[in-house]
């Protein structure tokens, strides 16, 4: 719907306020003025905006009603041979006293189907033939008695006025102050109206807006949400039993699939079309799902319209997280460039450059075995490249993103209280989640519910509570396997270098080479045990029987989280914080299996660290798109090619595209990905200042790839109600606050930072010399030569005074670092409110004007 100049819908409210509509990073929903005015001043309205130009396919063969939901079948077609072998299998089964499986399925759907009919719902088959099988399409239609009794049993609101859609949008006015064209806007036809709303009441039903259109009166995803309701909670067998609902059907494969409908094609027809034309699914892949549309403004309304709050909360904190990115990564070049440009100064690095063989270095693994002397000026190059993360920058960086953390998460919650407020969800909680159908399958004994009185399936809490511990122990054995596999790698990046040592071509990046095809191996082990554990928590989370689905996702991701977190950041904690601290000296080396424990790379373990970063980090991310690009399109083909034949000459039906389309498999692995890839951002990120950057250019990429998933590639979900992102804010909270302990001691122990300062303030705030300053002499006797080695030791390897000088400043260090942040942080938090101010306002004259409405209604 164009919205130039003073353009007005069919409600006849001007549209001039939309302009910066949809952003990702600040649409809000805050009305400048008082939109609560008399429905009788609006004059005459239509309700034709709510039309969705739906393609005629997600209709009955009538034309006339709507198809909300469909059922799918699967009976395979059998050869004669087959078919007496299958009769055979059905004799000896009943000859055993067992119930024929496939009786008691057509008994179990025969049944639902009815106890859906007397529902309310209206239903239509398909019967599709194919080479192999024979599919049967039950559509189903919920008529407008169903829609309005469920919308008052589930809360629905409804609309009682339209007014535009206001938004503020922050990168617009900076843009607009400075007068830069601003090239992520973009106008998005069929804009939704935001309404004020009130809960639906049928007794009240000639208040609200729209009420004479009953066709359009609810939206698709309304629509959807009230059919899943009832088969939800339809019974096919013993209500005793807990045989209730379509999940327990499709899990025991009576049904093979149950999906709302997109709402046509999502491409644009060959011919001209007006864009107001378009149905949903075209105008969300047109603005949004499209490759093209990377530097475009999410149009979030259009995605909570199509999908739901819960999918939309999703990519508006996607969208968000994202933009917030972009200043992080600005800040991080600049600290990068910094070192760049400054390298020159580096006296340290020129040190060792100049040193040629003044320096003759310990052997970095035993003589013994062939490992040699080396020269320190060997290193020039990685002395060089450690300076650009290891400078003065690093540790304003550090600082800046452990700020950037803790305001990220504080404007994040007045983001997410806009939105709820703006999508009407705000304050939503499930009052009394029904059991999952699982649980209700296995659970051994029925139990009274404290809040309905109505009798449930029950399981013991004791007896859960030992399951959990056991898959708590399980999940402890797979963390010491994870370490077990990062030995692994530290022993073969150890056994590696030996050879690499001996090798005179490859003596200087031995220690290079060595790390960074270990860094490889070490990805390839972290993505195949994190798949393996992925399916083993799915196991245990099923075993320990979690009552609700909400239990049940917070349990599974609880297990998941613990464990990539130790998986991905374990071996980059070694190098940050264990490798090189304890290797010993000359002559008294520390060894365990009889090998020398590592030593730092050339360049120091912050280099190795940011290599290490770069290849999980990047890796991580390349691997994922290309499983997110692949792995839909290979099942699409599977589905397909398991339907093949069935079509023949005639074109697909609406119902028979969206069935070979994937399963949603919800947004648990587009979370995990993202709550990881900002635990790299900020735990490590004084060791590798690009990671912002790494991780704004994977997520411009990753917006798309989801929005064209969901909207290409997999069955539509039923649209799901939420007000935030759930447990994964904690987690984000417990990783910001990891980050900032975790950088003070990268800057204190792994970094040079505070030994070249202590040199500073001991020689007039010069570094001549320094090198020398941190290198000890091996004992005498201890090596067939006299050499030197990175440590502060005495020529008989006791510490030195400055040892303990440098120790009580790091530690010093960690405590002021961690006591300033989490001080000005906290300060962030009281000074930045959860609401808006401006929100709290609406909010209460809402809540006034409502009871207003109120109080007419009912007189």
């Amino acid at each position: 719907m164009a919205s130039n100049g003073k353009t007005s819908n069919s409600f006849g409210v001007p549209l001039e306020t939309y302009n910066d509509y949809g952003a990702t990073d600040d649409t809000s929903s805050l009305a400048n003025k008082d939109f609560l005015k008399n429905i009788d001043d609006e004059g005459p309205l239509d309700f034709n905006t709510k039309q969705r130009n739906d393609d005629p396919g997600t209709y009955f063969t009538d034309g006339q009603r709507k198809i909300d939901f469909v059922l799918v079948t699967e009976e395979e077609k059998l050869t004669e041979k087959q078919q007496q072998k299958k009769d055979k299998e059905k004799r000896e089964q009943i000859e055993a006293g067992e119930e024929d499986v496939d009786v008691l399925h057509d008994k179990w759907k025969k049944k639902f189907l009815h106890h859906l009919s007397r529902a309310g719902l209206e239903m239509e088959e398909d019967v599709v033939e194919s080479e192999k099988k024979i599919v049967t399409y039950t559509k189903l239609h919920a008529p407008w008695s169903v829609l309005v009794f469920y919308a008052e049993e589930l809360s629905f609101k409804s609309p009682l006025q339209a007014h535009p859609n206001p938004s503020s949008n922050w990168s617009s006015k900076v843009l607009n102050f400075f007068h830069i064209p601003n090239m992520m806007a973009q106008q998005v036809p069929n804009q939704p109206l935001d309404y004020f709303t009130c809960p639906f009441k049928r007794s009240k039903l000639d208040k609200f807006l729209g009420h004479e259109n009953k066709e359009h009166f609810f939206s698709n995803t309304e629509r959807s949400a009230i059919v899943n309701e009832i088969l939800q909670t339809a019974t096919y067998g013993k209500r005793k039993r807990a045989e209730i609902g379509i999940d327990r059907l499709i899990s025991e494969e009576v049904f093979m699939a149950a999906f709302p409908l997109h709402d046509g094609p999502y491409e644009k027809p060959e011919h001209y079309v007006s864009e107001d034309s378009l149905n949903k699914r075209q105008i969300l892949h047109e603005y949004w799902g499209r490759w093209g549309c990377w530097n475009k403004y999410q149009p979030l309304d259009h995605i909570r319209e199509y999908f739901g709050e819960k999918i939309g909360i999703y990519f508006a904190w996607l969208g968000f997280y994202t933009a917030w990115l972009l200043p992080a990564s600005v800040v991080g070049v600049i600290v990068f460039c910094y070192g760049i440009l400054t390298i020159g100064n580096n006296v340290p690095a020129q040190e060792i450059c100049d040193s040629t063989d003044e320096f003759l270095m310990c052997p970095l693994c035993d003589e013994q075995i062939g490992c040699p002397y080396w020269n320190l000026s060997d290193t020039c190059g990685p002395a060089e490249m450690a300076y650009l993360f290891d400078h003065e920058g690093t540790v304003f960086f550090a600082i800046f993103m452990s700020f950037w953390a803790v305001s990220f998460l504080e404007y994040w919650k007045r983001k997410q209280a806009s939105l709820a407020h703006h999508w009407d969800v705000l304050g939503f909680e499930e009052e009394d989640e029904r059991p999952r159908p699982e649980f209700c399958a296995k659970a051994p004994c029925m139990e009274a519910n404290p809040i309905t009185g109505v009798m449930e399936p029950y399981f013991p809490d004791d007896t859960r509570a030992r399951r959990w511990l056991t898959g708590l122990g399980i999940l402890c054995g797979m963390v010491v396997i994870v370490i077990i596999f990062m030995l692994g790698v530290i022993m073969y990046r150890v056994l590696i270098s030996i050879p690499l040592f001996q090798n005179k071509a490859l003596r200087s990046q031995a220690q290079s080479i060595a790390s960074m095809s270990s860094a490889v191996v070490n990805l390839i082990l972290i993505m195949s045990l994190g798949q393996v554990y992925q399916l083993l928590a799915q196991i245990l989370n099923d075993w320990e029987m979690h009552r609700t689905q909400t239990e049940y996702e917070d349990n599974l991701t609880f297990k998941v989280f613990i464990f990539q977190f130790c998986n991905f950041y374990s071996s980059i904690f070694y190098i940050a914080f264990f490798k090189g601290k304890f290797v010993g000296y000359p002559g008294n080396y520390t060894r365990v299996f009889g090998l020398r424990t590592e030593e730092c790379a050339n360049g120091g373990c912050l280099v190795e660290l940011a290599q290490q970063l770069l290849v999980i980090m990047v890796g991580k991310q390349m691997i994922n798109n290309c499983q997110e690009v692949a792995v839909p399109k290979i099942k699409q083909f599977i589905q397909r090619w398991k339907l093949k034949g069935s079509l023949g000459d005639r074109e697909s039906t609406r119902w028979e595209e969206d069935y070979q389309l994937v399963e949603n498999e919800g947004l648990f692995e587009e979370y995990l990905e993202m709550i990881l890839q900002f635990g790299f951002i900020t735990i490590f990120v004084a060791s590798f200042p690009l990671a912002p950057l790494f991780a704004l250019l994977n997520n411009w990429i990753e917006i798309r790839l989801d929005g064209a998933k969901y909207l290409c590639e997999v069955r539509r979900p039923v649209a799901e109600r939420a007000e935030d992102i759930g447990i994964w804010f904690s987690i984000l909270d417990a990783i910001a606050q990891i980050a900032v302990v975790s950088n003070a001691f990268l800057i204190a122990f792994t970094s040079d930072f505070l030994s070249r300062a202590l040199y500073k303030y001991k020689h007039d705030g010069v570094l001549d010399g320094y090198t020398n300053y941190t290198l000890s002499t091996s004992p005498e006797g201890s090596m067939s030569q006299t050499c030197r080695y990175l440590d502060y030791r005495d020529e008989n390897g006791a510490y030195k005074v400055t040892y303990f000088q440098l120790l009580a400043l790091k530690l010093l260090f960690v405590i002021v670092f961690e006591h300033f942040v989490f001080g000005v942080g906290k300060l962030i938090d009281m000074a930045v409110p959860d609401v808006p101010e401006s929100l709290e306002i609406k909010i209460k004259r809402e809540a006034y004007m409502a009871k207003q409405a109120l109080s007419e209604l009912q007189a």
